[in-house]
């Protein structure tokens, strides 16, 4: 069994991979493009630390779902997702489920082994041989 599980392993990690980065990129398309409509980012500015997010959200969201420079796209948006929890949840209390920010520590901690781990068996980096 332990050896089933270990030919699957790399595979199952490139599923991780595409779903945080379809769920990811949800994040900036709401903001960028009004998809899904969020009433909140209605009159969102480019130039404004919600804008550069929905950005960062968008861009490395893809290249995440394509497995493209995963490591280092991975580095960033671990480093965006921690500062977005600091900087917006952490604020407002002690406890992640009080504060809201039980995603931003999960998507923070899910990037966090995408730098390790690479993209997997089924990414653009293990097409191109990079590790």
């Amino acid at each position: 069994m332990d050896s089933f599980l270990q030919a699957w392993s790399p595979r199952v990690l490139s599923l991780l991979r595409i779903m945080t980065g379809l769920l990811f990129m949800e994040h900036g398309t709401a903001k960028l493009l009004g998809f899904p409509n969020v009433p909140d980012f209605a009159k969102l500015e480019l130039a404004s630390l919600i804008g550069v997010s929905g950005i960062l959200e968008l861009v490395g969201g893809a290249l995440i779902v394509i497995g493209l420079f995963t490591r280092v796209t991975a580095f960033v948006l671990c480093g965006m997702m921690a500062a977005a929890y600091f900087l917006a949840h952490a604020q407002q209390g002690f406890f992640p489920l009080l504060n809201l920010g039980e995603l931003a520590i999960l998507y923070c901690f899910v990037f966090l082994y995408f730098v390790f781990a690479g993209g997997g068996a089924w990414s653009i980096d293990a097409m191109r041989g990079t590790r």
